[in-house]
């Protein structure tokens, strides 16, 4: 087995987390991101944070005291609550589900997009309020100086 490949129990402590992170709704008519295809392709995607993503499973597995798909749903808030206070324990598997979750197309036409490339096409943004920016222009420069 490759290191970059994760085992059946951190896939199953993944998926779990996962589906905590990001759960389905009826009401929005969207998968959660444990559904198989959008499970398949976050899997697909760890590559080169393999090794963060074995940490906070084990992290995870190790708040749970064992694994975290065996726990019940209080469980699993549980475990997800305590690693949330931790830093960078859930970050990068909250950065992987993300970005996978929005590449479904089923999430893209609940949220009124088309499921396309934004190229060459491209999408149109509505302008917004750019006078919500003048505090941030007005500060003073908080940077050090170039050389």
């Amino acid at each position: 087995m490759s290191d970059a490949v994760l085992t059946d129990a951190q896939v199953a402590d993944f998926r779990a987390l996962a589906g905590m992170i990001i759960p389905a709704s009826a009401q929005y008519g969207v998968p959660g991101a444990d559904d198989p295809v959008i499970f398949a392709d976050i899997v697909g995607s760890v590559g080169r944070d393999h090794g963060a993503v074995v940490a906070a499973l084990a992290r995870a597995a190790e708040v749970a005291g064992g694994a975290v798909a065996g726990l019940d749903a209080a469980g699993k808030a549980a475990v997800v609550a305590t690693l949330q206070g931790e830093a960078g324990a859930m970050g990068v598997l909250v950065r992987l589900v993300l970005l996978c979750y929005y590449r479904d197309d089923r999430v893209m036409v609940s949220l009124g997009l088309e499921p396309r490339a934004p190229f060459p096409k491209g999408h149109v943004l509505e302008q917004g309020d750019w006078s919500l920016l003048d505090p941030v222009k007005a500060r003073k420069p908080f940077w050090r100086a170039a050389p």
